[in-house]
């Protein structure tokens, strides 16, 4: 089997030294304690001693032998040979010259420190579960899955399988997750309901492209048409009838990465997946695409009044600044007279005979009606523009009303 979701890192890494280890790691993984000690110093001859511990100390550090004791970094046969108080390193080249050494000192290691064999029960089946876990909850990628198997494996002591028998085993964990997947989301659906799931596949008549590939494609506009396009999309998605089924027992991730899925490959490539799949995918797909379909509706929803308040404001604006001459004409009339009036010269008595003086009753009074209809009070916003907006508001506010349903937010 191809390693096809591995990494060249992961390739090359597996079982093997990447590189020399750090200090740490060479105090954490490559001591040998007494009781390493007493059961290294049992074998006959320094380099059987040598190559005995090498073998137990990759063993631990790896989670596999080593076959090849060449490959071993420099700096943790030094480590070794330091703690065996070794002085010659190079006798480790007549080690394992009879192959059945090798197999002598694993199968020692092995049963001293409790080591077991990947096909072993119940580690095989505890890795099972484990995995089956993470595939069915949360759907993690296979070379995470692959990187998770490796570190159990060598925190439990079992030794690890070659590459292709992992990458095997993990891929059959992942085909019962999704086979498991398919099977719950194409029960859910009544008879009806997969017949009409069915349709989207197919392209109607006049048209080129089918209504699966129509109800994938967000509004490009913000514009009242392309808000009733979309309001539509969102009616049409929501009467496959998906919010009415039990998803309760289908994790939200797979369920969402489903539909992901979906919004990448082509109407053909579903329409020839088996029965199971191909509805479990639907499923999915009119499940989430509908609340997709009602968040781009209020998305566009959102955008068309900031743009018609901006242009209200506009026009508002606009206007004003064409009237602002009357206005501060008619404003300067009536800070004079306000000025006259707050003279201590001024008689009471003759108050209004001084202000019809300087400026006559009948141009007053325009100036006080010209204020009026141009002041605007500090609360305006600019309601009369709002209004002259209502041809645009036209276009959608039935489809708005009729197709989505609004309530109040809850505190």
């Amino acid at each position: 089997m191809p390693v096809d979701f591995l990494t060249e890192k992961q390739k090359l890494n597996y079982g093997k030294f990447s590189g020399q280890p750090n200090d740490m790691q060479l105090a954490r993984y490559f001591h040998v304690d007494e009781n390493d000690m007493a059961f290294i110093a049992k074998r006959r001859g320094a380099k059987n001693r040598f190559g005995f511990a090498l073998q137990l100390i990759s063993l631990r550090f790896l989670g596999t032998f080593i076959s090849d004791l060449s490959l071993i970094p420099i700096n943790v046969k030094s480590f070794i040979a330091l703690q065996l108080s070794l002085n010659d390193m190079s006798i480790l080249a007549n080690y394992g010259q009879r192959e059945t050494t090798k197999r002598e000192h694993a199968a020692l290691i092995r049963k001293e420190y409790g080591y077991h064999e990947f096909g072993d029960f119940p580690w095989f089946f505890g890795l099972g579960r484990l995995l089956y876990s993470r595939a069915w909850l949360s759907n993690q990628r296979p070379s995470l899955m692959f990187d998770g198997a490796t570190s159990w494996l060598i925190q439990t002591k079992v030794i690890l399988p070659g590459a292709t028998t992992m990458l095997r085993f993990i891929s059959q964990i992942r085909q019962r997750a999704d086979s498991r997947l398919w099977h719950r989301l194409s029960s859910l659906p009544s008879d009806e309901q997969r017949r009409k799931l069915e349709t989207l596949l197919q392209v109607p008549e006049g048209r080129r492209i089918s209504q699966f590939d129509l109800y994938r494609q967000s509004p490009s506009t913000v514009s009242g048409p392309s808000f009733n396009e979309s309001a539509n999309r969102y009616t049409k998605l929501k009467e496959f009838g998906m919010q009415a089924l039990n998803l309760s027992k289908i994790p939200p991730v797979r369920l969402k990465n489903l539909a992901r899925y979906a919004g990448l490959i082509s109407m053909h490539k579903i329409a020839r997946m088996p029965d199971s799949k191909r509805i479990a995918l639907l499923v999915a797909f009119a499940k989430t695409y509908e609340t997709i379909a009602l968040d781009d509706t209020v998305d566009v929803l959102d955008l068309l009044i900031k743009g018609i308040a901006r242009t209200a404001k506009k026009i508002g604006q606009k206007k004003r600044l064409r009237t602002i001459k009357d206005l501060d004409k008619s404003a300067l009339i009536l800070a004079d007279i306000c000025a006259l009036i707050l003279k201590d010269e001024t008689q009471d008595s003759s108050l209004r005979e001084t202000i019809f003086s300087r400026v006559s009753k009948d141009k007053l009074t325009a100036s006080v009606a010209t204020i009026n209809d141009l002041a605007r009070p500090d609360d305006d916003n600019f309601h009369d523009e709002m209004v002259q907006q209502y041809g645009r508001v036209r276009q959608f506010l039935p489809s708005l009303l009729q197709n989505i349903k609004l309530k109040a937010l809850s505190h």
